[in-house]
């Protein structure tokens, strides 16, 4: 009985001790697995990377920017969110499809300077890269195509200049679209529209008046052209465009240094570094504030088509 005692409590001490070694194998079994990671994939031009003048007057890129914005408030509804920047300072709707500024390997931007690759070839393999995982693509482009135009200064001249690039400006957006919606159906793409820097012109007397006034017809224009090829590709708008009040000559701003101002002019003052004296000045990029301000709609739009934020 003795030994038939001893057999049984051998036993029982292995078995219990089979049990203890079994119990973390079991656990770490039914551990859940960590979610996979998730990106906000930004594309376009000097904005998307929050370009900035530094006090030289030298662009530089920011933290500050609207991607980097939106993302800080999107990362505490998905702590899984991460950002993927693509934009090129300089990049127009042409170079975005073909290349030829900035440098990319694979599904990744390596220069500023480059001239090998295309935004597009890059954001084509990052979706493909990582299928399912970018639940947002936001994109700016365009305003690079009308610089050229612009840089003329005469109303008369720009708007002959315009059309032949609004009408290249709009196949071009369409090309881009069309393959990156292809990629991922199931990814929200939001583009935005633009403000209207011309308005600074304003500052400089009653031709400058003139000149700023007459900007916001071409800038209304662009506006719709963005908005239409947006829409169509099935593609939501943030439209700072609106945010900037870039038609509203009525209402009137104070404006540190400056005085008072139509309310158009007054923001692009408070919020681009358009009015800011020399060498800092003028530079058409937002600054924080402005950046915040698109960020800004880009959420509200974000929040209209129920994106999780």
């Amino acid at each position: 009985m003795p030994r038939l005692t001893h057999v049984i409590a051998t036993a029982a001490a292995a078995l219990a001790l089979t049990a203890a070694t079994a119990v973390p194998a079991v656990a770490s079994a039914q551990r859940p697995a960590a979610p996979k990671a998730e990106y906000y994939l930004a594309l376009g031009d000097s904005l998307s990377v929050g370009v900035q003048p530094n006090a030289k007057g030298v662009d530089e890129l920011t933290d500050q920017g609207y991607a980097d914005q939106l993302y800080a408030v999107l990362k505490h509804a998905n702590s899984s969110l991460r950002l993927a920047e693509l934009g090129c300072p300089g990049e127009t709707s042409h170079t975005l499809n073909k290349g030829g500024i900035c440098s990319y390997k694979g599904d990744k931007r390596v220069s500023l300077t480059g001239k090998t690759g295309s935004q597009l070839a890059a954001a084509l393999a990052f979706l493909a890269a990582h299928p399912g995982q970018v639940p947002l693509i936001t994109i700016d482009i365009g305003a690079n195509d009308l610089n050229p135009c612009i840089a003329l200064g005469v109303i008369s001249k720009i708007v002959a200049c315009l059309t032949p690039v609004f009408v290249t400006l709009q196949k071009n957006l369409a090309a881009t679209l069309v393959p990156l919606r292809a990629a991922d159906p199931h990814a929200a793409v939001v583009g935005m529209t633009y403000y209207d820097p011309e308005l600074a012109d304003w500052l400089t007397g009653k031709s400058g008046q003139a000149f700023a006034s007459a900007s916001i017809i071409l800038a209304t224009q662009f506006s719709e052209l963005l908005t239409g090829v947006y829409e169509k590709a099935g593609a939501s708008v943030a439209d700072v465009f609106t945010a900037f009040d870039t038609t509203d000559m009525k209402h009137t701003v104070n404006v540190p240094h400056i005085g008072k101002l139509p309310k158009d002019v007054a923001l692009i003052c408070l919020w681009t570094w358009e009015c800011a004296p020399k060498p800092v000045g003028p530079n058409e990029h937002a600054n924080a504030k402005g950046y915040h301000v698109i960020a800004e709609t880009f959420l509200a739009t974000l929040k209209a088509i129920k994106f999780p934020v």
